[in-house]
């Protein structure tokens, strides 16, 4: 039987899932073992054809938007494009991280060996925005660092432009890297996670997406709740005040 993705929004233009972790949106050079990808399961599972319009990082889950035709992929793609919509992000860094803050810091362009053959190398940096704040915060007696406690901060980030693993760089960038992440973060940190609360892979989730219906032309908010992994995290570090029940897994809330 085939794996039943999560649709948390359905109309006769657009189909949007709950994306989990580890699950490429479509075939890629980059993991050509790879034989599961989001859009192919989708098409299956509901009996047609759709259209990816937007990217979602293969280890990051959450809000996956599929258009149904290719005028409204069109129309979405613009969206995207020019930016008209509300992304917002939840992650956990390492560190206590500022309060709220903006990180206006110019991204290089990561190329793929596979993917980007043709892509110009040497390109400037473009411009990268990301708005965040701190929800919760939490430290252990325990040395992994060169400190004798650790810290960790819940984040909510809202991207005002689309690069290339933004958020996860530009968590880098103010030194409070993403819990899980293997190419920009800390290997101690991850671990720890992975021995101590037998937590693994990337603790970052798209939780949610605002924008105008392409056709409808009404506001459509679509809220994907966190993995049952990071739900767990939120509960054993006392945090479920920290964010609205509906961006929780139901079933352990």
């Amino acid at each position: 039987m085939s794996e039943i993705l999560p649709i948390i929004y359905r109309d006769e233009y657009l189909v949007a899932i709950n994306k989990p972790s580890g699950l490429l949106v479509h075939r890629s050079e980059i993991d050509r073992h790879e034989t599961r990808f989001a859009m192919q399961l989708l098409r299956d599972q509901i009996g047609q054809m759709v259209y990816p319009v937007h990217r979602l990082d293969k280890p990051t889950s959450g809000v996956l938007v599929f258009a149904l035709s290719s005028e409204i992929a069109r129309q979405l793609g613009d969206i995207f494009a020019c930016h008209a919509l509300t992304k917002t992000y939840v992650a956990l860094v390492r560190g206590f991280a500022p309060e709220h803050g903006i990180i206006d810091h110019p991204l290089v362009e990561e190329q793929d060996k596979y993917t980007d053959k043709k892509a110009r190398a040497n390109k400037p940096a473009q411009e990268a925005i990301t708005e965040f704040k701190t929800l919760a915060q939490i430290e252990f007696p325990f040395s992994i660092d060169k400190y004798p406690c650790t810290r960790y901060s819940l984040v909510q980030c809202t991207p005002q432009t689309g690069r290339k693993h933004q958020i996860r760089r530009h968590m880098k960038h103010i030194s409070h890297p993403i819990i899980g992440d293997a190419k920009h973060g800390k290997g101690n940190h991850n671990r720890f996670f992975q021995e101590k609360f037998a937590c693994d892979g990337l603790m970052l989730a798209a939780t949610e997406m605002q924008l105008i219906h392409p056709v409808k032309n009404e506001a459509l908010i679509l809220t994907a709740p966190l993995a049952t992994k990071f739900t767990h995290i939120i509960h054993q570090f006392n945090w479920g005040d920290a964010l609205p029940s509906s961006w929780i897994t139901a079933q352990d809330y």
